[in-house]
Parts: C-alpha cells; sequence; structure tokens
C-alpha cells in the first residue's frame, strides 16, 4: 500500500531544481535554500542499498554542505532503514499518513457558522501574504522570505496548487499547498491557520478545495501527514483516511 506515495516521493523530488541519483537513492536540492526539509533524499520502491551505495548518498549531501536526510516510506523498501542506522543515521520521526480519494471527499460542514471563502493566489501580493501566514501558523519554524514566496510560485505554476482564505485587512488567515499530480496521487502539505482564527474551518475548507482540485486535474487520490490528534480529526471529517507510515531520518554531525 505504501509503493504508490514512495513513488510519487521519488518523481516529486524528480522536479526539484537540482537532483542526484546515486545506488538507489534520489536527492532533490534547491539551491535557494539550506533547508533539510526541502533538501532531503528517498529510495527508490524496492531499493536494497549497500553501505558504499549509502556512502555515495551521504557524499552527495556533504558536498554541498547540507544535512544528509530522507523521508520515505520504509514499507515500500524494508531494508533501506537498517543500511542507514547501520551508517550512524538516527530517526526524527514516524507520521503515519492519510489518503483521499474522489469516493471519500466529505465537503466540510458549518453549520450556522460561515462559510470560509477559499481563493487562488492572483499574485505575488497574495504569494508573500501565504507565506508570511504560513511561518506565523508553524510558529516560526521557518521564516517568510521572497524566496518561500517563489516557492509558492513554482508550485502552482508547475500544476500544483496554493489555496488560501483572505484575511479582512487583504492578507491571508490560512492556507496550504499541493503539489502537481505524479503517478496518480498528488501530496497535501503545509496546511496551516493563524492563531487568531484557528476554530473556524478555515484548514477543513482549504484541505477539501486542494482535493478538489487535484482531483479535477486528474488525480485518483491526495495524501498528507497529519501532526496531532486535532489535525487528524479535521482532515478525516473531509474524507481523508489512514493507509501508511512515512519515516524521516537523518545523518547529524
Amino acid at each position: 500500500m505504501d509503493t504508490p506515495v514512495q513513488s510519487f516521493a521519488v518523481a516529486n523530488l524528480r522536479r526539484r531544481p537540482l537532483v542526484v541519483e546515486t545506488g538507489g537513492f534520489v536527492a532533490g536540492f534547491d539551491p535557494d535554500t539550506t533547508s533539510p526539509y526541502i533538501n532531503y533524499a528517498t529510495p527508490l520502491p524496492g531499493a536494497e542499498p549497500t553501505a558504499a551505495d549509502v556512502a555515495g548518498l551521504v557524499a552527495a549531501f556533504r558536498d554541498r554542505g547540507l544535512k544528509p536526510r530522507l523521508e520515505f516510506a520504509p514499507d515500500s523498501a524494508p531494508l533501506v532503514e537498517r543500511a542507514l542506522l547501520a551508517a550512524g543515521f538516527t530517526v526524527e520521526a514516524v507520521h503515519e499518513y492519510l489518503v483521499c480519494t474522489p469516493a471519500t471527499l466529505t465537503p466540510p460542514r458549518y453549520g450556522d457558522a460561515p462559510v470560509p471563502t477559499v481563493e487562488a493566489p492572483g499574485g505575488d501580493t497574495d504569494y508573500a501574504a501565504i507565506d508570511a501566514a504560513l511561518s506565523e501558523a508553524f510558529a516560526g519554524e521557518f521564516t517568510s522570505s521572497p524566496e518561500g514566496a517563489a516557492r509558492l510560485r513554482r508550485t502552482e505554476d508547475g500544476g500544483g496548487a496554493d489555496r488560501f482564505v483572505r484575511s479582512p485587512d487583504g492578507g491571508c488567515v490560512g492556507g496550504a499547498i499541493c503539489s502537481a499530480p505524479a503517478v496518480g496521487t498528488s501530496e497535501l502539505a503545509g496546511v496551516g491557520t493563524r492563531p487568531d482564527y484557528r476554530g473556524r474551518g478555515i484548514a477543513a475548507a482549504v484541505t477539501a478545495e486542494l482535493a478538489a482540485t487535484m482531483f479535477g486535474r486528474g488525480a485518483s487520490s491526495v495524501w498528507l501527514e497529519y501532526s496531532g490528534e486535532g489535525s487528524r480529526r479535521v482532515y478525516e471529517r473531509v474524507g481523508f483516511r489512514p493507509q501508511g507510515r512515512r519515516l524521516y531520518i537523518a545523518l547529524e554531525g
């Protein structure tokens, strides 16, 4: 069941500005940032790396002054985690992921509450506003920047989608991103709402709209990871269902 998501991870990294393929791994790099959450690698489904293969992957990161780091669905390549641990990698986290299909997608229910209006960005000002709102939503895990706004635009220009709910002052109260479909599926990520606007159904509205957008573009499924039980309930209410897990692993030092 993990193979479609892992095949997507491979295809998505191959879209990065710089791609290195070595020893059954695909590494995707973005010269605009040193963030380990953007510069990382993933194995090909079924990969069986040797110690030399792992060393070659590590060198690809070290040569660029980056921390060797991978994200992948371990059940799709069962021998990879053991090879990485033997080379000194340590597990950062294991996350469950959820999958939505056209058959399970469910429009959010708001009762008597106002229904959030979800929009697509119309220009540079909107991309910057989304980037700033997501930075605030994720408590400064990343700093909003022109480069971040440019990445959002590239997502939209490359066949993916950015969606957001506009704030009363014309900015953004919350939004999310969905990668362009590949191998029949698409990843929805970065769902965030500014603290002052939480509890109003914004995350559910943006998530449902992005999934519907990708289904309209031919994707047969959309998947995402969740950060806690509260967010999981939001996603399940709009049709996402548990399906597998993803491993985050890095070589420190």
